[in-house]
């Protein structure tokens, strides 16, 4: 009986009603599509990393990280590698050198990390002459020549077939140079990544640095993500000289963002909630001072103040709920579809997306378990937002509330 007495109330005055359940549904349909825009920047990102950057899991002699010095090198690098290329839990799989330098042109000098690779296997793992914008990637000929990002280039001021100058420090301790020339420009959606990190092959660079042969860190790719930490587990025990670390210990940045991101999603919402509940508050309380009379007349013929606070509060809670599925399946079909289509926001946040290492073509994502969660705190809401106006209602006095005109 009161269920139907509070939904009748509710469409007494049709235009705030319903003013009331649109400012309800934009407020579910831009939190749900705020939430999956980040979710899926950040998972964007992660997979962009992984697939360009750290990989899966990396290996390294265990003080390289913390010195980055040449002399650190794996012990048992092509041995270490050869068996990861072999175990069938892997996709693929790269040794890499790597020595960080000074890179000079006639025009300008800069910090760099030169990474020595073995193309083949590099390209596997990163897939890095896809993302040649020019040029060509290394063959057997291509002796003494580099592929460095776009950014650098222009950095440098130089193109195709110039001349730059690495110089770094060999195994020993000596200061080196090497002259190279670019046989190829690359870009990735990470600007910082293309100012830094030179390739050359591998059988180039060991030589000067006297480590023929040998690695400064292994990378890789699994077939399963969900098999990763037995995979590590394998390789340290096979191979204890050697730190192997997943992508979590590799880039704690990365997995501090995805971890903390929940949190601030939900931070969000309550702000956008609460933002609406003083909407409802507002609305409920006028409703309820526009019929003083009638609520005096109820409680003087028999209606006693707990039905009165169920009521008032029913009428909050119906407003509010009857507006919530049309927020929340309007939020799940916009996600859903640009999910699929992504968003293209290139012409405005690409260069600034860069600097961050995130792409400016984004595709939302949003898990059930968090639509169940917004109808949770929207139901939390409805229930808070109806106690004031109906504390308000229940605390009139009969005789003056029929008195007054």
């Amino acid at each position: 009986m009161l269920f139907q007495i509070a939904w009748k109330n509710i469409w007494r005055n049709k235009t705030r009603s319903l003013l009331v359940m649109g400012s309800v549904v934009m407020g579910l349909w831009v939190g749900a599509f705020m939430m999956a825009y980040a979710f899926g920047m950040i998972d964007q990102r992660l997979q962009d990393a992984v697939k360009n950057e750290i990989s899966h899991f990396q290996s390294h002699h265990p003080k390289f990280e913390i010195d980055n010095e040449v002399k650190y090198f794996l012990s048992e690098g092509p041995e270490m590698l050869r068996k990861i290329r072999l175990d069938k839990r892997v996709k693929a799989a790269t040794g890499r050198v790597i020595v960080n330098g000074m890179v000079s042109s006639a025009n300008y000098s800069t910090g760099g990390r030169f990474i020595g690779i073995i193309p083949a296997f590099e390209n596997e793992v990163t897939g890095l002459q896809d993302k040649l914008t020019e040029g060509a990637y290394f063959d057997e000929n291509s002796r003494n020549k580099v592929i460095i990002g776009e950014r650098l280039a222009e950095k440098l001021k130089v193109k195709l077939r110039s001349k730059i100058v690495l110089t770094f420090q060999d195994s020993t301790g000596n200061i080196l140079a090497g002259a190279f020339r670019i046989r190829g420009l690359y870009k990735t959606y990470n600007a910082t990544y293309d100012e830094t990190n030179i390739f050359v092959r591998a059988m180039d660079i060991d030589q000067l640095i006297n480590l023929p042969g040998q690695y400064h860190e292994i990378a890789a790719l699994i077939h399963d993500p969900g098999k990763l930490d037995t995979v590590i587990t394998d390789l340290t025990v096979a191979y204890p000289k050697a730190k192997t670390e997943d992508w979590k210990d590799i880039a704690p940045e990365i997995s501090l963002m995805i971890e903390s991101f929940d949190q601030y999603m939900i931070i969000f919402l309550i702000i956008i909630l609460l933002a609406l509940s003083f909407g409802i508050i507002n609305t409920m309380l006028m409703a309820v001072l526009e019929r003083v009379r009638e609520i005096g007349v109820l409680m003087a013929i028999g209606m006693n103040r707990t039905k009165l606070f169920f009521m008032i509060s029913l009428e909050t809670i119906c407003l509010v709920m009857a507006a919530t599925p049309f927020g929340m399946l309007l939020g799940y079909f916009t996600v859903q579809y640009l999910g699929k289509t992504g968003m293209d926001l290139s012409a405005i946040y690409q260069e600034g997306y860069a600097a961050y290492g995130v792409q400016s073509y984004i595709y939302p994502k949003l898990e059930d378990i968090y639509y169940i969660r917004v109808m949770c705190m929207v139901i939390v809401t409805a229930l808070l937002a109806s106690i004031y106006p109906a504390i308000t209602a229940i605390r009139l006095n009969p005789i003056k509330a029929i008195r007054k005109i």
